[in-house]
């Protein structure tokens, strides 16, 4: 593991492989970690997460080239119920998420999966996904209307997405059910976190990444803030204090929620 993540991590689970000690072969889960709760120890402390002292437990649901299966995802909502209590989990980041699929089947056992979370109590937060900037783009499962999805707040600039680039990226509602999404948004464009890479191939210790999975983080680490401050706020609490701190960007609300993310307000 990155050595910005000290003796954080407190368990880990791999869905893909069964390994049992920490690993990234993709370098997605890192850079997403890292913006959630890297201390900046290997740029003495200049590059820190939202959340630099929260402790940390990845679960490894993609292959080495990002690709992955409903069946991990769900397993890993499963594992969460199960050690949610042992570990003290109060958040869960979802940085995933799955294209539009014809079987709607498919799309409701992932939002079901999420939906559970929330009712046991936890803060579920997921990316809207990178396919706007269309209407109806918010991918599953940050297609639920409990748990809190978010966009990012910068997508005006071009990205590489998967061999091409594009921008206006971040996700768009209405969602099937006529929801608006996402929730809230922040900064998701050329994000520099840290890079798996650093610890086995002597690489740069951080690399520079783009789209909602870079946002997501911010507000879940902003979040752990928050809680750390209130600890006995309640998740439907949490969403109500962001949607009354978020600042207006004067967007469409399918485009921006309730708006950009202001953690100094969030912990007033």
């Amino acid at each position: 593991p990155h050595r910005d993540f000290d003796s954080r991590i407190l368990a880990f689970e791999d869905f893909v492989h069964g390994r049992s000690l920490p690993y990234d072969d993709n370098g997605h889960g890192t850079h997403v970690l890292g913006i959630l709760g890297g201390s900046g120890r290997a740029s003495n402390g200049k590059f820190r997460g939202a959340a630099p002292g929260c402790g940390l437990i990845p679960l490894k649901v993609l292959d080495k080239n990002g690709n992955g299966s409903q069946e991990t995802v769900i397993e890993a909502m499963q594992w969460i119920l199960k050690y949610r209590e042992k570990y003290h989990i109060r958040i869960v980041n979802i940085s995933v998420g799955m294209l539009p699929q014809s079987d709607e089947r498919e799309e409701e056992r992932l939002i079901n999966g999420v939906e559970a979370l929330w009712d046991a109590g936890l803060v579920v937060v997921a990316a809207a996904g990178n396919l706007g900037p269309k209407e109806g783009t918010i991918t599953t499962p940050g297609d639920s209307k409990k748990i809190i999805t978010v966009g990012s707040s910068d997508d005006q600039y071009y990205i590489d997405q998967r061999g091409s680039t594009k921008k206006h990226y971040s996700g768009r509602g209405p969602t099937k059910e006529c929801v608006c999404k996402p929730d809230v948004v922040a900064p998701g464009s050329y994000i520099r976190s840290c890079n798996a890479k650093f610890a086995r191939q002597r690489g740069q210790p951080y690399v520079v990444k783009s789209g909602t999975s870079m946002a997501t983080p911010i507000v879940s680490g902003a979040i752990a803030d928050v809680m750390s401050k209130y600890p006995e706020m309640s998740n439907v609490e949490v969403k109500l204090k962001l949607r009354e701190s978020s600042s207006d960007m004067g967007a469409d609300y399918n485009r921006q929620g309730w708006g950009q993310l202001n953690i100094k307000k969030l912990l007033e």
